[in-house]
């Protein structure tokens, strides 16, 4: 088999390619570096490119007789989507088209599509199963969910198969501690607490501690980035056998507030995490908890990290040593 990854040298489209090697799928890489870092696609073959720019990219679908498309690339900062809709709009959906066209003209029919939990908006329930309602309540959400219905659209149209996989919160980094998360401006929790604990940031700024929680702060489901992995690896089987568009929740089906978290990085770290409270961040709903079940009898996905305690661990191996 072989797989074009779009946004591979990205947090967890690197810890994507790094499986893929593992499980000897060759696997070629195209990103536009704008928040990857070439550092961290390993072995596998790199293009530097970008979906806006899609002559490139339909050169190279065309020669690449690739099997199946990854696609991790997308603006991806929740208040920043409030600020900047149009670009948002252009990179994550006119971009998808772009590739879309692309797989089409080429003669490639699978697509696995990273989404995102922010397609809901405000919950209407505990546990967020597939059948809730999704009703985005920012830019970048209402990016994700337009995806999606293309994708719905293309299965009808054109007979794409796709399983578009909606994350919870990312987190952790590979247990060898050589790949890991790193952006700039760095805006995810996990690494801000640790980068603070390490004393490489400043205080923790944590956003807004009036929300309908037991403690004020945003309740959020984190996921191992070594599991999300796993569940592309196994939508790729999926597709084999199952035609048309589809969508997963992954999460681990537990909510940690932001100041759960804090507490227990810094029972990880074994240093208390530095912290202020700051206001709220427009367009962040107070809760955002996955019900994974579908994931779990469908394509046979079981999380193997499901202690929060071992998912900051192995953030803190790569905090302590970063490679890039």
């Amino acid at each position: 088999m072989k797989v074009l990854v779009c946004g591979g040298a990205g947090y967890i489209g690197s810890h994507m390619v790094r499986r893929l090697i593992q499980d000897g799928v060759d696997t070629v890489v195209f990103d536009n570096l704008s928040t990857g870092h070439r550092e961290s696609v390993g072995g596998a073959s790199f293009v530097q490119g970008d979906l806006l720019a899609s002559s490139q990219l339909r050169e190279l679908l065309s020669q690449g007789r690739f099997d199946a498309v990854m696609h991790f690339c997308a603006r991806s900062l929740v208040g920043e989507s409030v600020q900047q809709p149009y670009a948002y709009y252009e990179n994550n959906v006119v971009g998808t088209l772009n590739l879309l066209q692309a797989m089409r003209e080429a003669g490639v029919g699978k697509l696995v599509f990273s989404s995102t939990a922010a397609v809901f908006g405000q919950p209407e329930a505990d546990l967020i199963d597939e059948a809730h309602p999704t009703r985005p309540i920012n830019p970048y959400g209402a990016s994700k969910r337009m995806v999606e219905t293309i994708l719905e659209d293309a299965a009808r149209a054109h007979g794409l198969r796709s399983v578009a996989l909606r994350y919870f919160n990312a987190a952790g980094a590979s247990p060898e501690g050589d790949i890991g998360e790193s952006h700039s401006p760095e805006t995810h929790l996990i690494p801000n607490m640790l980068r603070a604990a390490n004393g490489d940031a400043p205080t923790l700024k944590v956003f807004g501690n009036d929300y309908a929680t037991p403690d004020g702060t945003c309740v959020r489901d984190y996921v191992h980035v070594d599991d999300l992995a796993d569940a592309h690896s196994r939508a790729l089987d999926f597709m084999t056998s199952n035609d048309g568009a589809h969508a997963f929740n992954l999460g681990n089906g537990a909510g940690f507030s932001v100041m759960q978290m804090i507490d227990a990085a810094g029972q990880v770290a074994k240093r208390p995490i530095p912290f202020e409270i700051a206001p709220r961040r427009q367009g962040d709903p107070d809760r955002l908890v996955a019900s994974s079940a579908k994931a779990r009898r469908e394509l046979g996905w079981q999380p193997r990290y499901t202690e929060i305690a071992d998912i900051i661990e192995t953030a803190w191996r790569w905090h302590r040593n970063p490679r890039y």
